[in-house]
């Protein structure tokens, strides 16, 4: 069984590969477009038609579409910059893999099963994470969608060629469940798979550092007003207070200008991630980074901006499916993620449910993540039987 696993997989695996092993997937770019062909592909070898829902996400039908019940998995394609191969693809392999389980098997649901691909759902080109879903969902306004940019300028609207569509009309009376496979992201999994119980709450603020860009060989340190100063003690500040807050903080993405050697920086731009098991407590620890940069960038003669880019509320995945599912697969743990999701945005209206496949290494968004064919071909075994129950 693991075979039919490796061999789809292998189809995908060079697919937008970066020569340090990562992967450059973003969203609606060369290497990601190549993969929504070979969705297209895999559902016309499995007589599926593929739909587009004008929002940038492609669907791939067994049975009427967006009939009453829909059954709806899948993940994405796109990556963090240089990340690993399995955070979105693996969902998508193998909700085609348990489409292939379930047909073999002389199965005929009752209700219509939907393989999703859903776009830009790391945020990793335009900013917002989880975009396409939050489009079919409502939870942004299309002409916001529309007009966010990448580093080149491209929009958004201009990549997908059109103005998004927008939310899905009477999303919860067509939908039926939502089950997104997953590679576990640390690890909390000791079996092959397991079943998710939440999602903690997650933003991203930017924050823009400004001072006296100056010569570096001619100005004084006592006449400096150097950004990247305040920018390295609210980097230290945020790694110190999510520590003491039994929380995380990450500041990883950076922009400089004028970004020279020789030079003090007039802005620093830096991203925020936070992320904590409840809103109060990640509010809390966002507030007080903010409050020590502003007061350091007093004594640096600098100046901070706060700029909130997105929020994602705590998820509870509707607790009798995940009850419901656990059971069915022989009592698989349930578990709480910190990793944020498509479904976690779709679970705010219609029941929805996470299967994990376990990562030996539990490390994500690097080259270093994995998981091995037989642990993957369990979760192909388990997404199969999920979904024979729920469309049945």
């Amino acid at each position: 069984m693991s075979a039919a696993f490796a061999r789809l997989w292998a189809e995908i695996a060079p697919i937008g590969r970066d020569p340090g092993g990562g992967y450059l997937r973003y969203a609606l770019s060369a290497p990601e477009l190549v993969l929504r062909d070979w969705f297209r592909n895999q559902a016309d070898r499995r007589d599926m038609m593929v739909t587009d829902d004008g929002n940038g996400n492609l669907f791939a039908w067994w049975g009427r579409q967006w009939g009453p019940g829909t059954v709806l998995t899948g993940s994405h394609f796109d990556s963090v910059p240089h990340g690993g191969g399995y955070d979105g693809p693996l969902g998508i392999v193998s909700a085609f893999l348990a489409v292939d389980r379930l047909r073999a098997a002389g199965v005929t649901p009752a209700r219509p099963i939907a393989v999703a691909a859903f776009v830009e759902e790391e945020g990793g080109r335009f900013g917002v994470p989880c975009l396409g879903s939050r489009l079919l969902t409502g939870a942004i306004d299309p002409d916001t969608a529309a007009a966010l940019c990448d580093t080149d300028g491209v929009s958004f609207g201009e990549a997908l060629g059109a103005r998004p569509a927008g939310a899905l009309p009477a999303l919860a009376s067509r939908v039926g469940a939502v089950v997104e496979l997953h590679i576990e992201q640390g690890r909390a999994l000791a079996a092959p798979v397991g079943v998710a119980s939440a999602i903690w709450p997650h933003g991203r603020w930017r924050l823009d550092f400004t001072g006296d860009g100056d010569h570096a060989g001619t100005t004084r340190m006592a006449d400096r007003h150097d950004p990247m100063l305040t920018f390295a003690y609210t980097v230290l500040t945020a790694n110190t207070e999510a520590r003491l807050a039994g929380a995380l903080a990450t500041i990883a993405r950076v922009s400089v200008q004028p970004n020279a050697t020789n030079a003090i920086p007039s802005l620093v731009r830096g991203w925020l991630d936070a992320r904590a098991a409840d809103a109060a407590t990640m509010d809390r620890l966002v507030e007080t980074i903010v409050k020590r940069a502003v007061d350091r960038a007093a004594e640096d003669g600098t100046q901070v901006s706060v700029e909130p880019e997105s929020a994602s509320p705590e998820v509870a995945f509707d607790t009798a499916l995940a009850s419901r599912l656990s059971t069915l697969l022989g009592a698989a743990p349930i578990l709480p993620t910190g990793a944020g999701h498509d479904a976690g945005v779709l679970s705010a209206h219609v029941p929805t449910a996470m299967l994990f496949v376990r990562n030996p290494t539990g490390i994500s968004h690097s080259p270093a993540e994995h998981a091995t064919d037989a642990d993957c071909t369990a979760g192909v075994d388990a997404l199969a039987t999920v979904l024979r129950e729920l469309s049945a």
